[in-house]
C-alpha cells in the first residue's frame, strides 16, 4: 500500500508540474516546463544537503541495531544529541531549511512546530555544555564540508586512508 500511495502522489505531482501547468501557461509551456524542472532539481538538492548536514557530519555519531537494545528513554535522548548537527544561520537561512538546520532539536522534539526550535536551541545547547555532552553545531559551510570529508571516507577508503598516510609523514 506504501508503495502504491508513493507512486500515486509522485505521478500526481509530474502530472502537475511537467503536463497540467506547462498546458495552463500554453503560449510559454516550454519556459514552464523547463523552470518546472530546475525547481524541482534546485530543491531536491538543497533539501538533500540540509538532511547532510544534520546527520552526516564528521562528528555525528552512527548507531547501530545493537546499540538500542535494552535503551532507556535517557539513552534515547542522548542518542538523539549525538546522532544529529545543527546548521548555525540567519533567519532565512532556517527558514529556507524549514529549520531543519536545528536538526538536534528536531530529534529531540519531532512533535513541536518547527518554527520552536529556534528559541529551544540556546536552552539544548547550555544544557549539553553544563553537562559536558558534545553539541554538534556550525556554519552551513564548515557542516557541508564535514559532510564531504565523511562522503569521502567511506566512499573511497583506501583513497583517503592513503592520503591521510601520506600527510602524516
Amino acid at each position: 500500500q506504501l508503495k502504491k500511495d508513493f507512486f500515486r502522489k509522485a505521478f500526481k505531482q509530474l502530472a502537475i508540474d511537467y503536463l497540467i501547468l506547462p498546458l495552463i501557461f500554453w503560449p510559454v509551456a516550454i519556459p514552464v516546463l523547463v523552470c518546472n524542472l530546475i525547481a524541482n532539481i534546485v530543491r531536491n538538492l538543497w533539501t538533500a544537503t540540509i538532511i547532510f548536514c544534520g546527520h552526516l557530519t564528521e562528528d555525528a555519531y552512527v548507531f547501530y541495531e545493537k546499540d538500542l537494545i535494552n535503551e532507556s528513554k535517557g539513552d534515547w535522548y542522548f542518542r538523539q544529541l549525538l546522532g544529529s548537527s545543527n546548521i548555525r544561520g540567519n533567519t532565512l537561512f532556517h527558514i529556507m531549511s524549514g529549520h531543519l538546520s536545528y536538526q538536534i532539536e528536531h530529534h529531540l522534539f519531532p512533535d513541536l512546530p518547527a518554527p520552536c526550535y529556534r528559541a529551544l536551541a540556546p536552552k539544548v545547547e547550555a544544557l549539553c555544555l553544563r553537562n559536558n555532552i558534545p553539541y554538534n553545531t556550525g556554519s552551513f559551510i564548515k557542516q557541508y564540508a564535514t559532510v564531504l570529508k565523511r562522503i569521502l571516507k567511506h566512499s573511497l577508503p583506501n583513497i583517503t586512508q592513503s592520503a591521510t598516510k601520506r600527510l602524516s609523514h
